[in-house]
């Protein structure tokens, strides 16, 4: 097959293109410059090495549009995004299979720890697990369309990252091995979101801890600054381990509370997108849920309801955060996703 693969320059996107030219396949890559830190030229010199052609997609318009206007909208009204999953779904994987598409591919790649299932009896696409339980990147991908999954491959599946970089060693990019892995975000490279946000909108005013009955304890920095589960930076003593438990944008209060008060049993998600299973309205499914990238799946008995999705879990979860995504998982499949509210 001929197959654009996106290539950054890293071990995974480089070692993705690797293994579809040792299959046989035709292989080209492509560099979407998101924002002014993408490294065109690092993704440049893999193609040169492997000796395919190269192309370069400017993609900054809608990198704005869709990723950093909802990034600092979400930050500002009290949520915590995840700037990875509306990048994947609008931008990054959405440009790749668009690209792929309009010039004569068969397929797109990346190099995404996940894989991606085809349903004979639904006639549906959708993202599985990855062989690597320690990398698998399956919740970023909850958001993306049947189309875009239609035209996707993941090539690296199957693999472990010990495998890739054994196997990485014995090319001529071994020089990757001593790489750093990519920013959490991407766009802001220092990790200051805070700082980011502010310099777009101004800076936020100071304002009020308060306990779980409203009453006053302290004072906050600016809402942006904090998010729902966090325990470090408060400034603030209860006596025992405090964690923000909940945040007012209207009130411009931060609700802290011992470990008790940032458990809870019921989430409601919405923005739902569904992969495995073509939700029914008031049908209630058994399904595990993350509610982080990088917490454990926990089992729920899910409802569907006016397109919200309320999940009742089995044991208390720890800091549901609005903002982050929800991802419902039928066994190693993904079932749908959604943003918690």
């Amino acid at each position: 097959m001929k197959i654009l693969v996106g290539l950054s320059g890293g071990i995974d996107s480089t070692y993705t293109a690797y293994k579809l030219l040792q299959m046989g396949h035709k292989v080209e890559g492509l560099s979407l410059i998101m924002h002014d830190y993408t490294d065109v030229e690092s993704a440049r010199k893999t193609a040169e090495l492997l000796g395919i052609p190269f192309h370069t997609l400017d993609c900054r318009h809608l990198f704005e549009k869709y990723v950093v206007s909802n990034f600092i909208s979400e930050y500002s009204a009290g949520h915590t995004p995840n700037p990875c999953t509306v990048c994947n779904r609008y931008v990054k994987i959405a440009e790749l299979c668009r690209y792929a598409r309009e010039n004569g591919f068969d397929k797109a790649a990346t190099g995404h720890y996940a894989d991606i299932c085809f349903d004979e009896s639904t006639k549906r696409y959708c993202i599985k697990k990855a062989a690597d339980e320690k990398k698998d990147q399956s919740y970023m991908l909850w958001y993306l369309t049947q189309e875009q999954l239609e035209v996707l491959c993941l090539p690296l599946c199957d693999m472990t990252k010990d495998e890739i970089r054994t196997e990485v060693a014995k090319t001529n990019f071994s020089y990757l091995l001593n790489s750093k892995e990519s920013q959490e975000i991407c766009f802001i490279p220092d990790n200051d979101y805070a700082a980011f946000i502010e310099k777009e909108k101004g800076v936020f005013p100071e304002g009020d801890f308060v306990d779980a009955n409203g009453k006053p304890i302290g004072r906050h920095k600016g809402i942006i600054h904090y998010t729902i589960g966090q325990r470090k930076g408060l400034g603030i003593s209860l006596g025992a381990p405090a964690y923000i438990t909940a945040i007012d944008p209207d009130k411009n209060t931060v609700t802290v509370e011992k470990m008790s008060g940032v458990k809870g049993n019921i989430l409601k998600a919405n923005q739902l997108n569904c992969q495995f299973i073509d939700l029914e309205e008031g049908k209630e499914y058994l399904l595990d849920v993350k509610i982080r990238y990088a917490a454990r799946p926990m089992t729920a008995r899910v409802t569907v309801n006016n397109n919200t999705a309320t999940a009742e879990f089995e044991a208390p979860v720890r800091a549901i955060t609005p903002g982050q995504s929800a991802v419902f998982y039928q066994g190693d499949k993904i079932a749908f996703g959604g943003v918690i509210i």
